[in-house]
């Protein structure tokens, strides 16, 4: 796992599942009305909070889940509900209404660092899974570290995907924002009812 072509597939892997590009302008979404601190300060813990979570996966993986008795299609289904919620709020306008109220500040249950952005955006159902599957390759410490260093460097994309959606912010403008804003809600409705089908379908299928 240690070789240059294993770990090069182990990023490119990751790397797509997570897609850091194009989770940018859902994060520029999600983060519509705030600073460009504020921004700065929403997508480092996004991605730090996102770090912890990848870590717990890969060296728990399946254990952590079967501790507290969460299976993964009851987590695919879960994940998929809670974004469905997300993404309604998104269609109709409700996140921005709420920061218009008070801009200067980031309400506690208006901070989507951990709720979407880390999960399930950034550690998601299909993250989790590669991640515990390339743990389930690894042998001894030397690839532990080598898949927890290509696990750094895709969220660092993240980061850096998440700190230039301002210029994106700049060049739509306020309507062209409010535009993808909705567009982005009803990909995010189609992504959550994937979740949500994908969850029922291993769950019947492990019924059977």
């Amino acid at each position: 796992m240690t070789d240059l072509p294993a770990l090069i597939a182990a990023f490119t892997t990751l790397f797509i599942i997570i897609d850091p590009m194009g989770l940018s302008p859902i994060f520029l979404a999600l983060t519509s009305g705030m600073t460009t601190s504020q921004r700065r300060i929403i997508a480092v813990r996004a991605c730090l909070i996102g770090a912890v979570l990848m870590l717990a996966f890969l060296f728990l993986g399946e254990a952590l889940l079967g501790f507290i008795g969460i299976s993964m299609p009851a987590f695919r289904i879960a994940g998929g509900v809670l974004l469905f919620l997300t993404a309604l709020e998104m269609l109709f306008q409700k996140r921005q209404e709420r920061r218009e109220d008070n801009v200067s500040e980031i309400h506690h249950a208006d901070d989507p660092s951990v709720f979407p952005l880390a999960m399930p955006l950034i550690v998601g159902p299909g993250a989790i899974t590669t991640i515990i599957l390339l743990a389930g390759q690894a042998e001894g410490a030397a690839d532990m570290a080598a898949i927890a260093a290509v696990m750094f460097l895709v969220l660092l994309s993240v980061l850096l995907a998440f700190l230039v959606a301002p210029v994106l912010e700049r060049l739509l403008g306020k309507t062209g924002l409010n535009i993808l804003t909705r567009i982005l809600g009803m990909l995010l409705a189609a992504l959550a009812v994937q979740f949500i089908l994908d969850g029922l379908l291993e769950t019947f299928g492990m019924a059977a």
